[in-house]
């Protein structure tokens, strides 16, 4: 019997007669227990050289850039040869007006022409989403976290940003990130797009600080990533 806070270290020193930590299964881990388990032992590892948890997710967020650079590299400069093409892209809706099927015929001619997947940038945001989902269960679940201080007004990782900067950074942050992008073709889709900082602005503002923290990071790291290719390929 054990009686006690489900820390994970402390969980870990139990083994069964085969020497395996099953004590850690006490811990709920969702639905993707095989991402949050290893997010929350290199969460914890990262607080054991840095001593702060908001650091300690700062440095994951920069891992797992590092993990899927290849990959957002690919991505990024697929959209920067995307936005190059804008004025082509402006000049065939202009000659094509309201056929849309002509239109759109012309566009994939242009990306075969030019080797643009355009939805080569939507891969590593789906891929992003498990281990958001991921670290939002461990902030949640996490003993360690609860009131685990960052800097400042931030008391609580585990709870909302009490002034919400966190989440208006990261608003302004994703609102950069589209100015480096290529605008959607549909001026439709473009309207929508302009407001999606302000609608993902009010939905992570009752996120817990922490996710918000690993969310702004990552638009950071983006950010910078997009810049340097945009200006590689003078976009």
């Amino acid at each position: 019997l054990f009686a006690g806070a489900k820390k994970l270290d402390i969980l870990s020193d139990y083994h069964d007669e085969l020497s395996i930590p099953r004590f850690t299964d006490a811990i709920d881990w969702g639905w993707f227990a095989f991402l949050t388990k290893p997010v929350s032992y290199a969460i914890n590892w990262f607080y054991s050289y840095v001593g702060n948890f908001g650091l300690a997710i700062i440095a994951f967020t920069i891992l797992m850039r590092l993990i899927l650079f290849p990959l957002a590299h690919a991505s990024f400069k697929s959209m920067a040869k995307m936005k190059k093409l804008t004025p082509r892209m402006t000049a065939l809706k202009e000659r094509y007006g309201d056929d849309k099927k002509k239109f759109s015929e012309a566009l994939m001619k242009v990306y075969k022409e030019e080797k643009v997947n355009p939805l080569g940038g939507c891969l590593p945001i789906l891929i992003q989403i498990p281990v958001f989902i991921a670290l939002y269960w461990v902030i949640i679940e996490s003993v360690e976290m609860r009131h685990a201080p960052f800097i400042g007004w931030i008391e609580d990782l585990s709870s909302k940003d009490p002034f919400f900067v966190l989440p208006i950074l990261m608003g302004l942050s994703m609102f950069i990130q589209q100015k480096l992008n290529p605008p959607p073709a549909d001026p439709t889709q473009q309207k929508i797009f302009m407001f999606l900082p302000i609608i993902f602005t009010l939905l992570f503002a009752t996120f817990p600080s922490g996710l918000v923290l690993y969310w702004f990071v990552n638009n950071i790291l983006s950010i910078a990533q997009q810049y340097v290719i945009n200006k590689r390929l003078s976009v």
